[in-house]
């Protein structure tokens, strides 16, 4: 049924040789998702409403909530299509969409964390001029970079991965259109696009990652130095969320893009997709709230303005 394409729509084999994990995967992938989008509105419409939230953290956060839902919405609703009926086709156009603007979204959040593991740098080892270093034209210029940094990369491996000639090739091993997955289908020599993806995947998966494990460097050094016990976990506290998210992010999507043809992405490629697209943006919300006082407290003073009024 999946082998026939019409007017040249991609074929999303995704799950498909196991039809008994797609009935399992649609309830599971349609709750991570409604979770998703629950969760991060909150966040961002408690830190753009709560004054005492309106701080460079939960600016950055604001932010990671939005690519976030924009993230899993550019992927998750063909996934649901293609999980729940016959049909796991994608239109040219609809590949061509999602291509770009799930590749501008999840580059747009690597080069976010390194911001926001400089913003907790600024916090624990440069308490008294971080109001000052942090300054909101600072705080717009960083999440400016790490908006443009994903645009411009969408654009650049977006358009020479669509160049590349596929001679009628349209079956895609995977549930959504992604760069891995799609140069593969080329009928041409790719070992140049292998080299291009892997030097950008340094650029904007390995460079933010060292940037975000210096930064923790340095936080380690100034905690270490810290006398008090409370002050202590404070520092901890404030950055043990940022932390979690880091390692669940980076920790998937550098198996996939770092090394897409070796064997284990071959094999594990699509589930270790679907925990970066699906799974963690519906735990991020989850990690902020439940380890932040700070947004747990916000969202005691919303649940009580609302019951007054």
């Amino acid at each position: 049924m999946i082998n026939i394409s019409v007017n040249g729509d991609f074929i999303l084999a995704g799950f498909s040789d196991q039809p008994w994990l797609e009935k399992i995967l649609f309830p599971v992938v349609l709750i991570s998702y409604l979770l998703t989008l629950v969760g991060n509105t909150v966040i961002i419409l408690i830190s753009s409403i709560d004054p005492k939230l309106k701080t460079p953290m939960y600016f950055f956060l604001t932010h990671l909530s939005l690519v976030d839902i924009c993230f899993t919405t550019s992927i998750v609703p063909q996934l649901l299509w293609n999980l729940k009926g016959p049909a796991k086709t994608i239109t040219f156009l609809g590949c061509v969409i999602q291509l770009y603007v799930s590749l501008a979204l999840g580059s747009t959040e690597c080069v976010l964390l390194a911001v926001m593991a400089f913003d907790r740098y600024a916090a624990v080892c440069k308490p008294l001029s971080y109001t000052t270093v942090m300054n909101p034209q600072l705080c717009h210029a960083l999440a400016g970079v790490a908006w443009v940094s994903g645009l411009g990369n969408s654009a650049i491996q977006g358009t020479i991965t669509l160049w590349l000639p596929r001679c009628g090739r349209l079956w895609l091993y995977h549930f959504f259109c992604e760069v891995p997955s799609m140069i593969k289908l080329a009928c041409v020599d790719i070992h140049a696009n292998e080299i291009q993806l892997f030097i950008a995947s340094l650029i904007l998966l390995l460079l933010p990652l060292g940037l975000i494990l210096l930064s923790y460097g340095h936080i380690t050094r100034a905690v270490l130095r810290i006398k008090s016990s409370r002050a202590w976990h404070k520092a901890l506290g404030t950055c043990g969320s940022h932390l979690m998210v880091v390692s669940l992010f980076y920790g998937t999507i550098t198996a996939v893009y770092i090394q897409p043809n070796s064997s284990y992405a071959h094999n594990h490629g699509k589930f270790i997709s679907l925990f970066y697209t699906v799974v963690t943006p519906m735990l991020n919300p989850l990690i902020y709230t439940l380890r932040n006082k700070d947004v747990k407290a916000a969202l005691g003073r919303l649940f009580h303005r609302g019951l007054r009024t």
